[in-house]
């Protein structure tokens, strides 16, 4: 065949459904939307609710627990929790290298328990040419702990004046793709760019910061019924579709204290998201320059949907610098890191440590419910866009086939022409769970196999227009998609046929991918001292 297309796969972190600009969003990410308005969105793509196990299911075309990412990157017992990618799974760029392709990462790992030492979960050891990141799942921006390069530690470089380690993961891969031009003409590339923005702490710059002075001063409230209304006018989501309810934890924006900070907080949190855009404009730059983006396959989404959680939350702070490794305790200058969402810190500069709170990442998943975690529309829906001008001939539309993480790798494999593997390097390999979404590529597909969700006990199905989905440790509900994607309405008590055949299924691929139930599962963190805030509801 002619040479195989390069593949650029973009991901990011905490972010909601409707934040950035071509999907409903205030945020101002307009090389985004130009990959959209040239390309394709899917609105009906999903994550799998937890940075760690959508990053091992993006990468293996598995579902997380198959990989040995069932929680986090923590150390859980059985073999579906043992916190790092396993043998018994193939990344990307090592089912694509015997195909001639040259693999690169900048930016977060977290699928490996090991943070300082290289292990066989380690990116170079999983197929990557070169990387330049961070191993651990969050940390400053300013000053991120366990940053790599190749097999080093390279922390010494964010000592370096100007640095922003958003900035430097689409730095490094501008030079990735420049250098592999240079000394790799012929071959194709895998580029993937793994972001840690938006996911707190909120970190950004003050100019980046004063783009959005007031743009979310109308309240929680009504901007959600705003992005709902540009969400159907762009043909995303259906009119009859009704906006979820206000999570009754929070109040409603009229009868909130302290609007400016609250607000101040929704502007850092978006301005982190146009940074990131500004650097993936970077990028389209480099691979116009390179005469390389018509025959790159761009794709672009999040790992989970908008974080709820407060920080610190259930933890204290010396578990966050010292345990989980996730926070500095002091600036590079010396300055103690102020921690906390209180009014009187100002969210933004190195010395602060902080969240968006619940009310904002409500608005983020709009117009669904719940988050992070949970595998109801909130907590996994997530942006997808295709750019591939190429091997894409519309522009501009939107695909309503639905698909989820799997079908990244099954997707990779169809465009490249790239056998998936049974085996590899003498180890045997599970079998690739995704399914393809080139078929969409032209127009919507037609019916696909059920596709399944588990996370700390909160789980999922669906089945065609049919989800069957549990919030720990509440009754499984029932939902028809196709008239109420914003899960409204409850039709467990209607169809308990269909609820109890569903519910079989799902236990028949939790037992063959080894889920576990979640009261075995927390008892086994527990053992392991995990932190409480990160598995279990208060």
């Amino acid at each position: 065949m002619d040479k195989r297309p390069n593949i650029l796969l973009i991901l990011n972190d905490d972010m909601g459904f409707s934040d950035i600009g071509c999907y409903g969003g205030e945020v101002e990410t307009p090389n985004l939307d130009r990959l959209a308005a040239q390309g394709l969105r899917f609105s009906q793509f999903y994550n799998t609710a937890r940075c760690s196990p959508s990053r091992a299911s993006l990468l293996t075309g598995l579902h997380p627990h198959q990989t040995g990412i069932g929680i986090l990157t923590y150390d859980s017992g059985p073999e579906g929790y043992a916190g790092n990618l396993n043998q018994r799974c193939a990344t990307i760029p090592e089912v694509l290298k015997p195909a001639g392709y040259r693999s690169y990462l900048s930016g977060k790992w977290h699928v490996s328990s090991n943070l300082r030492e290289p292990t066989d979960s380690w990116p170079m050891q999983r197929g990557f040419d070169d990387f330049f990141g961070t191993i651990i799942g969050a940390g400053s921006f300013y000053d991120p702990n366990t940053l790599t390069r190749r097999n080093e530690n390279a922390e010494h470089e964010a000592r370096e004046p100007g640095f922003f380690y958003t900035d430097a993961i689409n730095d490094e891969a501008v030079k990735f793709l420049r250098r592999h031009k240079a000394e790799h003409p012929d071959k194709p590339f895998f580029q993937y760019v793994a972001h840690t923005a938006p996911h707190w702490p909120l970190h950004a710059h003050p100019e980046d910061i004063a783009r959005y002075k007031g743009r979310f001063d109308e309240g929680w409230d009504r901007l959600r019924e705003e992005r709902l209304e540009r969400l159907v006018a762009s043909g995303i989501l259906d009119a009859q579709w009704k906006l979820t309810g206000r999570d009754p934890r929070q109040p409603a924006w009229t009868d909130s204290e302290n609007k400016a900070w609250l607000a101040n907080c929704m502007e850092v949190y978006a301005a982190q998201i146009d940074r990131m855009d500004q650097g993936i404009g970077r990028i389209l730059k480099a691979l116009e320059d390179l005469d390389e983006l018509d025959d790159t396959l761009v794709i672009f989404l999040s790992d989970n949907g908008a974080c709820a959680e407060d920080i610190p939350e259930g933890v204290t702070v010396d578990e966050l610098v010292d345990k989980l490794m996730i926070a500095r305790s002091h600036t590079r200058d010396g300055r103690v890191v102020r921690f906390g969402n209180t009014p009187e810190i100002a969210p933004g500069p190195e010395d602060t440590y902080q969240s968006y709170g619940q009310a904002w990442a409500n608005l983020s998943n709009t117009p669904f419910r719940l988050y992070k975690h949970w595998t109801h529309e909130g907590g996994i829906s997530t942006p997808l866009i295709f750019h591939w001008p190429q091997g894409i001939a519309q522009r501009g539309e939107v695909r309503h086939t639905p698909g989820y993480l799997p079908d990244i790798m099954a997707t990779i494999v169809d465009v490249a022409g790239v056998p998936y593997p049974q085996q590899l390097d003498g180890r045997s390999i599970l079998p690739l769970e995704g399914h393809s979404l080139r078929k969409a590529f032209g127009a919507d597909a037609g019916e696909r196999p059920p596709m399944f969700w588990e996370h700390e006990g909160n789980g999922a199905m669906r089945d065609g227009r049919w989800k069957l989905v549990r919030e720990y440790p509440r009754d499984w509900e029932l939902y028809d998609m196709v008239a109420d994607r914003t899960e409204t309405q409850d039709l467990a008590a209607q169809f308990p046929d269909r609820v109890a055949a569903m519910k079989r299924a799902y236990e028949e691929w939790a037992a063959r991918c080894g889920v576990l139930p979640r009261d075995k599962v927390v008892a086994l963190m527990r053992s392991q001292g995990v932190t409480k805030a990160f598995w279990e509801d208060e």
